[in-house]
Formats: structure tokens, C-alpha cells, sequence
């Protein structure tokens, strides 16, 4: 029975991820809500139900337009594994908790930031402004920290430490990385805020270097800060209170 629940929610992180893919590719230009359907954006073919089962379709298809044989990005697939993959972690995890749709919500804004920052370099005001409220409530009322006013420090941490940032750097960060921290650390609370940023930093500057030694992209050249974040929010988010105790321990504090 619990293999059929795993299996249950997997196909359910699958569909959403395929609608994140959707919410992350229209949110940007102003159209989510048009009654538009789904089209290849090479030859324009409307996509049929067949197109749209998420990850198999690219499977079969073998990454290719049924019709003009356009390669398909990786990236809607991946979204899609990602959430599904996610979503069972979480059950794992917390099991059916107020802790799961904690994670569950911000699992999903995380997939979704994945694809506007990679596909735009965008982190729109309108998906951090939709979910921060969610999460605001829930770590309030549902899954509360020890202390009421910990969500509104890890928000006021995470924002005042990227604006600092961007100051210092002189527009070194985003404004859309900005207000995301501001929204993680509702979240995460301002231990893990903290933990989010260095463990962004570190993969950034990690994979980075592996795209200058590849020749993807080009010294100075900007590449999306946003998937960074992503990692590093979910690391902190799972195992960040482990990393901080085992500090601790190990230093004494």
C-alpha cells in the first residue's frame, strides 16, 4: 500500500512539473492564463494529448517534434523528474504532515524559479508575491517554528544579505535573487537562509568553472544565479539543521 502511495504522489510531482514548465514559460510574458495550447515552437504544430504525458512523450519521442523533428529541451523532462523525484522525498521525509505541504509549496515555486531564470534570467515579482503568502501562513499556523517571529528574521536575513550584496557589488545580484531570499527565508528561517547562500555560492562558483573549462560560456559572461539558489534552498531545506548541529559539535559552538 505504501508503494502505491510513493507511486500516487511521483505521477502527481510529474504532472505538476509539466505545469510548471508551463507557469515558467508564460509567467514571464504575461500570457499563463490565454487559452492557447501547447505548440511546438519551431513548426508551430498545436501539441496533441499524446505530446504531453510528461517525461514519456520525451522518451518516445526521442527528444524530437513529431512533426519537424526540432529537438525538444531537456529542461521540460527534467523539471518534471525533479518535481516527482522531490515530491517523494518529501513524503519520505515528513511523511503526510503540515511539514510535507510545506515542502510541497516550496517545491514547487523552486521548479518554477528553475525555469524562468534559466530560460529568461527572470525571477518574477508576480510567483514570489503568489507564494510567499502561502508559505507566510503555513509557518505560522501549520507548521510553526519554536518562535512566531523566526520566519519574518529569515526573511529579513536573507533580503537584507543579498541587498547588501548587490550594493557591494554594485549589481553584482539580481533583484529577483534578492526577493526570492527574502520569500526562502520565510521558509527556512535565518540559519538556513545563511546555509542556502553559501551552498549557492559554492555550486555556482563550482559549476562556473567546469563551463569556462568546457567553453559553454565565456569569462564575465552572466548565467542564471537562480538554479544555484534552487540547490542550495533544498539542501538547507533537508538537511540543513544535520550540517548545523554537526558544526556545532565539531567546533564547539
Amino acid at each position: 500500500m505504501e508503494v502505491l502511495l510513493y507511486l500516487y504522489i511521483g505521477l502527481i510531482g510529474l504532472c505538476l512539473g509539466s505545469f510548471f514548465n508551463v507557469v515558467g514559460l508564460r509567467l514571464p510574458k504575461g500570457n499563463l492564463w490565454t487559452r492557447s495550447r501547447s505548440y511546438c515552437p519551431s513548426c508551430e504544430r498545436t501539441l496533441k494529448a499524446r505530446d504531453l504525458y510528461p517525461v514519456f512523450s520525451y522518451i518516445f519521442l526521442r527528444g524530437a517534434c513529431r512533426t519537424c523533428r526540432a529537438p525538444i529541451s531537456p529542461l521540460y523532462p527534467s523539471v518534471e523528474l525533479m518535481t516527482a523525484t522531490l515530491f517523494v522525498f518529501a513524503y519520505w521525509q515528513f511523511g503526510l504532515t503540515g511539514e510535507w505541504v510545506v515542502s510541497l509549496i516550496l517545491i514547487s515555486l523552486l521548479m518554477i524559479v528553475v525555469v524562468t531564470d534559466l530560460r529568461y534570467m527572470l525571477i518574477p515579482d508576480k510567483l514570489l508575491l503568489f507564494f510567499a503568502p502561502f508559505l507566510l501562513v503555513f509557518r505560522l499556523f501549520i507548521a510553526p517554528f519554536e518562535f512566531w517571529w523566526q520566519p519574518l528574521l529569515g526573511s529579513a536575513v536573507g533580503f537584507s544579505l543579498l541587498l547588501l550584496i548587490a550594493i557591494i557589488s554594485k549589481g553584482g545580484m539580481g533583484g529577483g535573487d534578492i526577493k526570492l531570499f527574502a520569500v526562502l527565508g520565510l521558509t527556512l528561517g535565518w540559519e538556513k537562509v545563511l546555509l542556502t547562500f553559501m551552498f549557492a555560492c559554492l555550486i555556482g562558483a563550482l559549476m562556473g568553472g567546469i563551463l569556462l573549462l568546457l567553453k559553454k560560456v565565456k569569462r564575465k559572461q552572466p548565467i542564471p544565479f537562480g538554479p544555484f539558489i534552487v540547490a542550495g534552498a533544498l539542501i538547507s531545506y533537508f538537511y540543513g539543521m544535520d550540517l548545523i548541529h554537526w558544526y556545532r559539535a565539531i567546533s564547539g559552538f
